[in-house]
């Protein structure tokens, strides 16, 4: 885990990350943004609430890559996830960013990239939105975050209903920064064992395709998505239907990487 210096005036602490995405709507309403998909759907949910009009750009389909040049010239704002989630894409998103327009990167799952080589925390011209949610579990505390310029920070503090951040988020959000050397560890494990369960997965007849990533899931392609899922379901795991993902269809799903126990399982149940 890197380790960037801001000023506190840099910093908005959050309702998780998804109040992020609603407090820059409400705050910016900007004419028209760009969402990059397949990715999570809370930024572009809350850019229409507001009367924004929305470009959908796609992903190269094939490795899902991501190609700067698709993005429309005159957006005013730009989302795009990174590692994007359900892909596991990481790449250079700062080429995403342009004079006239501002680059909103959504970090959540970048705490699982070891070194967090392509991380934009540094960067004084862009918004980061990060997460405690997934490297440290703790997706019912609601803690979240934004790094961004002073000046919009303030300006997204404004929009902020009272009291918006509980306290116990903030006491998770106080101790978890007080510890660097989990992240490392965990993102190091995590590594592993998503190599360890894309090999695995890769071996299984149902699989058709398994995507790496670089965050704590994987998504695959496979034989008629929703009987897998049932069948799945039916032995008591639970994976992520990706069809309501923009650019994913019925027989995309997305597996969690879990530890080697529950991750051969998971192989099993499919592979039966």
């Amino acid at each position: 885990m890197n380790v960037w210096l801001l000023a506190i005036s840099e910093v908005l602490l959050t309702n998780g990350a998804c109040d992020a995405f609603w407090l820059l709507a409400h705050a910016l309403r900007p004419r028209r943004a760009a969402c990059v998909h397949p990715g999570f759907t809370e930024p572009e949910a809350a850019l229409r609430a507001v009367g924004c009009e929305v470009t959908r750009v796609f992903r190269d389909p094939d490795e899902w890559r991501l190609r700067p040049e698709t993005v429309p010239a005159d957006v005013d704002l730009v989302v795009v996830g990174n590692p994007d989630n359900p892909t596991g894409r990481l790449e250079h998103t700062a080429a995403l960013a342009a004079p006239g327009r501002l680059l909103v990167v959504d970090e959540s799952f970048m705490d699982f990239v070891l070194g967090e080589q392509e991380s934009l925390c540094h960067r004084r011209d862009v918004v980061v939105v990060r997460s405690l949610t997934k490297l440290w579990s703790l997706a019912g505390i609601r803690a979240g975050y934004v790094l961004a310029p002073a000046a919009l920070v303030e300006r997204l503090d404004e929009h902020r209903q009272p009291w918006s951040v509980n306290a116990v988020a903030c006491a998770a959000l106080e101790c978890c920064a007080a510890d660097p050397e989990t992240p490392r560890r965990i993102a190091a494990e995590a590594a592993a064992a998503r190599t360890d369960l894309a090999l695995a997965l890769s071996n299984v007849a149902v699989v058709r395709r398994v995507w790496p990533g670089a965050a704590n899931f994987l998504l695959l392609e496979v034989e008629d998505g929703p009987a897998v899922v049932a069948c799945l379901a039916e032995r008591g795991i639970a994976v992520r239907p990706c069809d309501s993902f923009p650019g994913l269809g019925p027989d995309h799903v997305r597996v969690a990487v879990r530890h080697q126990a529950d991750n051969r399982l998971l192989v099993e149940a499919l592979a039966e």
